[in-house]
């Protein structure tokens, strides 16, 4: 087949290279979002998706409007069989959708019906779910709503975090969206409705969404540390500073006080109450510091049962 891949950070990258290596298909072209500034000097940063593709030597697009006019005849000169998208940022129109032989196919990070959307890898783990996976679909005009062609589930672990779920499922679109297209070469792919009934979107993921609320219960929070984990993080204040949370423990015990107080301080973790249940404190990053163990952390910082995280 001939193959347009559209895709930007490093999760659709993971895609591109295994299908570079297939000697059964072509990549004819690659599509990438606009190099950005990043840094203090900025310097123009590319996409992982156009670092991998100008190693492949992968002819490159980066349009700021993928719906334009001029770049929608350049994608019907290049009559692609299948788009293959992967988190590419910007939403394909009807026209570009009804180009290739095969439609346009996409790569997204949950069971659908079930977290369309944006970071539905992260919100997963947020809402405590026992297993996510990699649907295959076929795109239409509305968010995340196509076909469904292929599923894997996959569970979620215990201390399952954001960045390591990411790296999982990242590994699993590449040979799934393989399968998929000899199958519809041989005309025996399965195409299935998505029952909207079922569905759950998700919201974009912001800063503020780290914020401690420890009126909530220990198992929520230590939920919502690991699904922020690495981006955006979650948080709370210590003495005025910003205090990164990076790993925690809950635990069933009781304790009076207020939610977010420091109930318990031991040599290596200490202790806070939540709504329900305590969280124990593992790894943290207090404001302008490194990241760190709470028993290297203490070790230079005193806090002492009383304390008021958030406060």
């Amino acid at each position: 087949m001939k193959i347009v891949f559209m895709g930007t950070p490093d999760f659709a990258a993971k895609t591109l290279e295994v299908l570079q290596k297939s000697s059964k298909h072509t990549i004819a072209a690659v599509v990438t979002q606009p190099d950005k500034p990043n840094g203090r000097g900025s310097h123009m940063q590319f996409s992982k998706v156009k670092e991998l593709a100008l190693f492949c030597q992968l002819p490159i697009y980066q349009p700021k409007k993928v719906r334009a006019e001029e770049f929608v005849t350049i994608l019907k000169e290049i009559a692609p069989d299948v788009i293959v998208v992967v988190a590419f940022g910007q939403i394909l129109s009807k026209e570009i959708l009804e180009i290739p032989k095969y439609g346009c196919l996409n790569v997204h990070a949950s069971l659908l019906p079930k977290y369309r959307g944006s970071a539905p890898i992260q919100w997963a783990i947020i809402n405590d779910e026992k297993e996510t996976g990699i649907t295959i679909m076929k795109l239409d005009t509305g968010v995340d709503t196509g076909d469904m062609i292929k599923k894997k589930v996959i569970p979620i672990d215990k201390k399952e975090t954001g960045e390591s779920l990411f790296e999982k499922l990242s590994q699993l679109g590449g040979p799934m969206m393989l399968e998929v297209l000899d199958e519809l070469e041989a005309g025996v792919a399965v195409f299935e409705k998505q029952e909207d009934a079922l569905s759950c979107s998700t919201k974009k993921l912001e800063k503020e969404m780290g914020n401690i609320d420890w009126s909530k219960s220990a198992k929520q929070i230590d939920c919502l540390i690991r699904g922020l984990n690495p981006w955006p993080s979650a948080y709370t204040t210590l003495d005025g500073k910003i205090l990164k949370i990076w790993d925690g423990n809950v635990l069933e015990q009781e304790y009076k006080g207020a939610d977010g107080e420091v109930v318990r301080v031991e040599k290596g973790s200490f202790f806070v109450k939540t709504k329900k249940g305590v969280l124990e404190i593992l790894e943290v990053q207090l404001e302008g510091k490194k990241r760190m163990s709470t028993d290297a952390f203490l070790r230079g910082y005193h806090i002492s049962v009383g304390t008021l995280l958030g406060k």
